[in-house]
């Protein structure tokens, strides 16, 4: 359900409560005393329902002042996930319902001049007003996560979320089901391109069940040409079909490949570091001048890329029981993440001694974890390129010694 109608939902079950419990009450004439005059508790009532709408205004636009400043700060596409979140809906709709019901409820006390006070109708407002301070306590506690340190503790837990389940669906790699690719037969021609076709939209995951049986019902190669995290414009190539024994309908291709306004975490484990990569250089930005929250982006960087590092990444290749490959997408490499990871920071931490050790101290240590292995290459050739930003500097001779220092927390011991 779209969060927008999480409100709309709670105001019209309220309503509907509030017209038919009154009702059933009176009619029934239970018995019930609460013990407070008809005055007092249309007073109470009425007081519930102003001060509830007093309240959503201050709180939401608090809220929305909050994130509207993170997004400032952070990063506008890490905002979304505040502006979209289910509980500020919820918390929305409690406050709306608490003043629905007890608008519409306080209609029946002394009803007809008999004095008379419906004793559920007016606990269950009362009730209502604890649910809504209850869930104004969990809201608060809610925007408290716009904090940086729990900004870039989500990130990263969303990164590590990603890239667990993306090690998951590679394990069965080509090799795993016998084929060997120095033998791969031709996939014989294109006989199918589908283009997109409307608004520009983003790639957010693909239906690897769903192209891999289309591929092997039709006898042919499925290749996507487009990447998760792309985005689509008019007549965009999204896939090509290569052999087969016949046409595959155009609407179940496009049902395999999942298009939306924005870019998720889903099958995207360059997400997660484009945002932090983002919040670290506009922390590095001179309007801002925060080289320590740029560090500590980068202890969340350099935690998702050992665990890139640990893990054999898809090589865009699945192939089905037989050995053969029926469908082809574009993944990143090793130095794709490496070059998306520093390069950014590297060029606008130039002039910060603090970010330059941090950097050269994430790639000593992704270089001690890899070892022998032929990705520690790729870091040996970086750490030239970070050493050669240092001499280029503007730093003197001993801030350059400084920089060339790996250092974990940046400036904090000289190890």
């Amino acid at each position: 359900m779209p969060v927008w109608l999480i409100p709309i939902v709670y105001t019209l079950v309220s309503l509907v409560a509030a017209l038919v419990l009154p009702r059933i009450e009176h009619a029934m004439d239970l018995p019930l005393d609460i013990g407070i005059s008809a005055a007092a508790a249309l007073a109470v009532q009425s007081a519930i329902a102003s001060g509830m709408m007093a309240l959503t205004g201050i709180v939401f636009s608090i809220a929305f002042v909050m994130l509207q400043f993170s997004a400032v700060t952070y990063s506008p596409r890490f905002a979304n996930r505040f502006a979209r979140d289910p509980v500020l809906f919820h918390a929305l709709g409690v406050f709306f319902a608490t003043f629905t019901y007890a608008l519409a409820a306080a209609a029946w006390v002394d009803r007809e001049g008999a004095g008379r006070v419906p004793a559920i109708s007016s606990v269950i407002a009362v009730s209502l007003l604890f649910v809504s301070m209850v869930t104004f306590g969990l809201l608060l506690r809610r925007l408290g996560d716009l904090q940086i340190t729990n900004t870039l503790r989500y990130i990263g837990d969303q990164g590590r979320d990603v890239i667990r389940q993306t090690a998951q669906a590679s394990a069965p790699r080509v090799n795993g089901h016998g084929a060997d690719l120095s033998t791969e037969l031709a996939p014989g021609p294109v006989t199918q391109v589908l283009r997109h076709a409307g608004s520009p939209l983003y790639v957010q995951r693909y239906d690897i069940p769903r192209l891999m049986a289309l591929a092997q019902g039709a006898g042919a190669r499925i290749t996507v040409e487009c990447a998760v995290g792309d985005m689509l414009m008019e007549g965009s190539v999204m896939l090509r079909v290569l052999g087969g024994a016949g046409r595959i309908p155009d609407a179940a291709l496009r049902g395999a490949v999942r298009l939306g306004p924005d870019r998720t975490f889903e099958q995207d484990p360059k997400y997660p570091i484009r945002l932090l990569v983002d919040i670290a250089i506009k922390a590095l930005s001179p309007a801002i001048n925060d080289p320590t929250t740029a560090v500590q982006a980068l202890d969340q960087i350099e935690d998702l890329l050992r665990r890139l590092a640990r893990n054999e990444l898809a090589d865009g290749r699945l192939t089905d029981t037989s050995g053969v490959v029926r469908v082809v997408f574009p993944t990143p490499g090793w130095e794709d993440y490496l070059a998306l990871a520093f390069d950014e920071i590297r060029v606008f931490g130039a002039t910060s001694v603090q970010v330059m050790r941090r950097l050269r101290s994430a790639l000593a240590g992704l270089a001690e974890l890899l070892g022998e292995n032929e990705r520690a290459a790729s870091i040996d050739r970086y750490l030239r390129h970070v050493d050669a930003a240092i001499e280029r500097s503007t730093f003197d001779e001993e801030d350059r010694a400084a920089a060339r220092q790996a250092d974990p927390q940046g400036l904090g011991l000289t190890r």
